[in-house]
């Protein structure tokens, strides 16, 4: 679970990272009752998972609390990458002496942490690991010791930062390991970590994500969960245990396993080249269960999006035969009903294939098509999304 900028620093909070959490507002009107507790001269900055909100408009300076309402007013409701700003933060603007970059992440090549350091803040990290590769520290950190003083130190001195912070440095390193370590994040990420005027230092910024199979572990999490950004299809596929991912086309896909759902994609945006340029509507991975109930809901999530012309369930049976998989398709169309009214292309193989295509032959649905290949099945799916368009 990634985390808003807000959400982050209240983490830092929590761990007594130097920070300022300010105050998070949904309208405009309350923009100035916070910039006066946030010291009046304030910046307003878009709440979303998104970087580049400044380059976008998001992040605005506001003289006073007259201005603060007006720049929120700006900035609520905008579009930015595709994420509508539904808060903004309301913080004191900070008397920056210099930026600098810090963050901590999870390095699966490698099965160990890492941490990304640089004298450069405030940009994008990525550009200035091309254009200064020099200035960018990468310090491996093994899971077994962690970022004790020696560790620290450590950082401190391949990061290169001044001498005056090297040890607020050091203090503040050791507190953003324990956001990463106690919190079960994948990755902590501070830009800018600010020096201030008065010579001390204060994570200006902060971005967090939360490894989702630690939650067990952390009732305190969900309170960190916001609806209202998600796809609707998307949070009722993830209320019915579904691993979906709303996409722009119109041939809804369905299969089991991720690398096949995967190649599924490619090979209807392939096949929709020669039918009007026709592209999946959806990643919809069942896993190895195909039941009539996992069907019927798979079925009923990818129904209920209106872009959906046709479906293309693509089945490789393996621990679930396909004779199941066609149970479950079968049992999914009377469950659904009326519902399901858009047409099914259906390719099996694999464990039982010709006793699963015997059932879906047998039941004869008028809206189901049963094609051997999967080059053919993606064709014929991508045809019916175009003739239903």
């Amino acid at each position: 679970m990634d985390l808003m900028e807000y959400q982050a620093k209240e983490l830092f909070a929590k761990h007594n990272v130097p920070v300022t959490v300010g105050t998070v507002i949904t309208k405009a009107e309350d923009a100035a009752a916070a910039a006066e507790a946030n010291g009046g001269r304030v910046v307003v900055k878009a709440q979303v998972k998104i970087g580049g909100r400044g380059k976008a408009g998001g992040v605005k300076l506001a003289a006073d609390p007259q201005e603060a309402v007006a720049k929120a007013e700006e900035i609520l409701g905008m579009d930015i990458k595709g994420h509508t700003v539904h808060r903004v933060l309301i913080a004191p603007a900070a008397d920056i002496a210099e930026e600098y970059y810090f963050s901590f992440l999870v390095d699966r090549a490698n099965r160990n942490y890492l941490c990304i350091s640089s004298i450069e803040g405030g940009v994008e990290i990525e550009v200035t690991a091309v254009e200064n590769p020099d200035a960018v520290a990468k310090i491996s950190i093994d899971p077994q010791t962690g970022v004790d003083d020696a560790k620290a130190a450590e950082i401190v001195t391949a990061t290169r930062f001044p001498a005056e912070v090297a040890d607020q440095a050091k203090d503040l390193i050791k507190k953003l390991w324990d956001v990463f370590i106690k919190e079960d994040a994948t990755l902590v990420e501070v830009n800018p970590l600010v020096k201030l005027a008065d010579g001390s230092l204060e994570a200006l910024d902060g971005k967090v994500s939360l490894d989702g199979n630690a939650e067990f572990r952390h009732e305190d999490h969900a309170a960190f969960e916001l609806t209202e950004d998600e796809d609707p299809l998307e949070l009722e596929a993830k209320e019915k245990d579904l691993n979906y991912v709303k996409l722009d086309g119109s041939v809804g896909i369905i299969g089991n396993g991720a690398g096949l759902v995967m190649s599924t994609l490619d090979v209807v945006a392939y096949a929709g080249e020669k039918h009007g340029g026709v592209k999946p509507a959806n990643f919809l991975d069942i896993g190895g269960g195909a039941s009539a109930e996992v069907m019927a809901n798979g079925l009923h999530i990818i129904l209920g999006d209106q872009q959906v012309k046709s479906v293309f369930v693509n089945v490789f049976g393996g621990i679930t035969a396909c004779d199941a998989v066609a149970n479950g398709i079968v049992g999914a169309l009377n469950t659904l009903g009326d519902e399901a009214n858009k047409p099914l292309v259906v390719r099996l193989d694999g464990n039982n294939v010709e006793e699963g295509r015997r059932i879906l032959n047998e039941a004869n649905h008028p809206l189901v098509t049963l094609v051997d290949t999967m080059d053919g099945a993606a064709d014929k799916a991508a045809e019916l999304a175009h003739a239903g368009a």
